[in-house]
């Protein structure tokens, strides 16, 4: 056990250290310095992934869930360098918070009973206050759109087939009807959104939770296809 979590440690380090400086390496942001820094996120991350190999049990799902964070991590602040501004800003600090509560959803899996359910809790309730003080930091001016979605977000159902619907909105969409799925209850899936196309990720139990989240996605006002990232644990 102490020889895993030192592996784990060393590991989650250089996953870091991998992804900031992959970050960091897309400052000029042309066209090609943007892809360059996207290809090189990718390779870091598969880099990362192969990290994890050698480690077993949760040892790996949280090696795993670590190297998906830093990537997800290294997306938003590579997006935020290619357009700068407090919305972007935001969507960095929201990655933050969804992966750092992915890392530790997956260290709870080491406790057992009412320790597991405590240590979930808390970490949910980790989450859920640095996307409060995410949002807190942002000027009135700019968190007004997010009140708008919220509002868009509840009354979906009255959307036109070929109504534009923003990004943004339906990823709070995708992630009420994920939410909503008693079969995917227990499972992690993070979701983002580009142009109507969204990317599921995270890590779900079972191939059968895979396309019950695909179905669930595709089915939401405004998607125009959907992208599968997920994971099936212990088949990393």
């Amino acid at each position: 056990m102490t020889s895993n979590k030192l592996n784990i440690t060393a590991i989650a380090a250089a996953i870091a250290f991998a992804f900031s400086t992959g970050a960091l390496a897309a400052e000029s942001m042309s066209k090609e310095d943007y892809k360059a820094g996207k290809d090189k996120i990718a390779a870091e991350y598969q880099s990362a992934r192969a990290a994890c190999a050698p480690l077993t049990a949760n040892a790996k799902d949280v090696c795993m869930a670590e190297a998906k964070g830093k990537e997800k991590v290294a997306k938003a602040e590579l997006d935020a360098r290619n357009k700068p501004g407090e919305k972007s800003s935001y969507a960095v600090r929201v990655a933050k918070a969804e992966a750092d509560y992915a890392v530790a959803k997956e260290k709870c899996d080491d406790k057992t009973a009412d320790a597991k359910k405590a240590c979930v809790k808390e970490a949910k309730a980790a989450e859920t206050r640095a996307k409060a003080d995410a949002k807190a930091q942002m000027t009135p001016a700019t968190s007004k759109p997010a009140a708008k979605e919220k509002s868009a977000a509840s009354t979906s159902k009255k959307e036109s087939p070929g109504a534009y619907v923003d990004d943004a909105v339906i990823t709070t969409k995708v992630k009420a009807a994920v939410l909503e799925e008693a079969s995917l209850k227990s499972a992690e899936i993070n979701v983002e959104t580009y142009k109507g196309v969204v990317q599921l990720s995270g890590f779900v139990r079972s191939r059968a939770d895979i396309n019950k989240a695909v179905e669930v996605a595709g089915k939401v006002a405004g998607v125009k296809s959907v992208k599968n990232d997920m994971i099936v644990k212990g088949q990393q």
